[in-house]
């Protein structure tokens, strides 16, 4: 699944006309780097969420064919459901076994490959680096044990996880719910694993990343 549903308010004006997964980076839209690397590696089911100028994702992607993939989409209400009500709401589209997540304004290089070995776990997230707008980061590891952070060795949240299916049992369809309060609660079970990823990532979070991602995707 990729979580394309956000309003993208910190990417302003570019994102009054254009919905942020669409905006070009290295010559294409953020989100197609997203869908060559799932099809490069072996995904072919790809389910999109959407709010904020959605037909025009589904426009520009279409069924996923052009990537020999296979896209289903959920729209969301105006101002979205937040991730783990996105989530909870595309469940019907995403099956029984454990499935990908991966944010749709995020530039990773993450061997998407990868999350068929994690899909043992109820949640699993790829953590790195905190960036200097997020210096505080979010957690800490314990071994591969996901723990609150500690205050001396933090990582931050990708944007990239593994979940199953029954992580959302608990999150009724069309409710608003951001994905913290669940991942806390699988902190306080012991349940929550996660990696740290030191390879290329980017949250393309303004325009002054985007152009600066742009730039670097543009040299040989």
């Amino acid at each position: 699944m990729i979580l394309a549903a956000g309003r993208g308010e910190r990417m302003r004006p570019l994102t009054d006309h254009t919905p942020k997964p669409l905006l070009l980076a290295g010559g294409k839209p953020l989100i197609a780097w997203h869908l060559e690397r799932l099809a490069a590696a072996g995904f072919r089911d790809i389910v999109i969420n959407h709010a904020h100028l959605g037909a025009q994702i589904e426009q520009a992607l279409g069924d996923g064919s052009q990537w020999g993939l296979h896209i289903q989409y959920s729209p969301e209400p105006p101002g979205a459901l937040e991730t783990a009500g996105g989530i909870a709401t595309a469940l019907p589209l995403l099956g029984d076994e454990p499935f990908l997540v991966v944010n749709g304004d995020v530039f990773c290089d993450w061997d998407f490959d990868q999350a068929r070995q994690r899909a043992s776990k109820k949640a699993h997230l790829v953590m790195v680096a905190n960036p200097s707008h997020h210096a505080g980061g979010d957690f800490s590891l314990d071994g591969e044990r996901v723990i609150y952070a500690n205050g001396e060795q933090t990582l931050t949240y990708a944007g990239v996880g593994v979940f199953s299916p029954t992580f959302f049992a608990d999150v009724k369809p069309g409710t608003v719910m951001k994905l913290r309060p669940l991942l806390d609660n699988a902190i306080r079970l012991g349940t929550l694993t996660g990696e740290r990823f030191a390879g290329r990532w980017v949250d393309v979070g303004t325009p002054q990343r985007l152009a600066e991602l742009d730039a670097e995707l543009r040299t040989p």
